[in-house]
């Protein structure tokens, strides 16, 4: 048998229809992008929707209920919460799209780089331990006091947050999948190291790294909700899921829309994500 006979099953299975992308198409995974459009939407076209800015007080509407005119009625300063809870999808969407991928990018390249070397190997996996033993929060209380709060901070700590979950995902897919025949046979016949990671390797990993983008993306909303929720994240008047529901508080037995609103939002993401991951997870594991 030669190495391209090994080599045949990953090629044969290249051909077959992607099984990640057929369970976006049916059941859990499309009921979750249906689900991540239809909020994407609603906050992207936040300017058709709505005729009030998010920052502008509107006279004489203070603290009012649901109505035909502000669905889910006014803040204490006389702002329309709808339009508040539109903007405030935009900072989630920003931070979801923005600092996850790039956690995933910066954690797949230090991980994959340090696949090729033990004794970057073993750095890496120290520095990993370090930043895993820190909970996000604390890692966010400490850094919004050097920088301040704000969408930056955020970024900043999902981006942290994310590095060695993709970083040792990366190393475990790596070290497994140079085990496999064809992997070894192209070796053999004087593959190198670069040469089998871009053809053999990559290839592979591509599956079980879109299952950990979809339940970091989850994980990235509730990050931001909790870190505007105790006041370090996005700061009013700038509005974010997080920050509305913090502010709702204070106003629960005049208007409880007001949380109702953004926490409905919030749980539509995480569900979202969480949807489109389990649906990926299950094609992983069926195909």
């Amino acid at each position: 048998m030669s190495a391209l006979d090994l080599a045949e099953p990953v090629e044969t299975a290249a051909r077959e229809p992607n099984p990640l992308r057929r369970a976006l198409r049916t059941g859990q995974g499309l009921a979750g992008v249906l689900l991540i459009a239809i909020i994407a939407f609603a906050g992207l076209a936040a300017g058709l929707l709505t005729k009030y800015d998010p920052l502008t007080q509107i006279p004489g509407a203070n603290l009012l209920g649901p109505s035909a005119e502000h669905w889910l009625g006014t803040d204490g300063v006389n702002r329309d919460v709808f339009t508040r809870v539109l903007h405030g999808i935009r900072v989630d969407l920003l931070i979801a799209f923005v600092a996850v991928p790039a956690g995933a990018l910066l954690g797949g390249l230090t991980g994959l780089l340090a696949s090729v070397n033990s004794i970057a190997d073993v750095i890496t996996q120290r520095a990993f331990d370090l930043i895993l033993a820190f909970p996000a929060l604390i890692f966010a209380i400490a850094l919004s006091a050097i920088t301040g709060p704000g969408v930056q901070a955020v970024i900043v700590v999902v981006v942290v947050a994310e590095i060695p979950i993709f970083g040792r995902q990366i190393r475990t897919a790596i070290l497994a999948v140079r085990e496999q025949p064809y992997v070894e046979a192209a070796e053999v016949i004087g593959a190198g190291t670069w040469w089998t990671l871009r053809k053999h390797v990559l290839p592979n990993v591509i599956e079980p790294l879109a299952v950990q983008l979809a339940l970091s993306a989850s994980l990235a909303v509730f990050i931001e909700g909790a870190m505007s929720f105790i006041g370090i994240g996005v700061r009013p008047p700038d509005p974010s899921l997080g920050s509305l529901i913090s502010e709702s508080i204070h106003y629960l037995d005049v208007n409880p829309a007001y949380a109702i609103g953004p926490l409905l939002v919030v749980s539509g993401l995480t569900l979202g994500f969480l949807l489109i991951a389990q649906a990926l997870g299950r094609a992983r594991r069926i195909g």
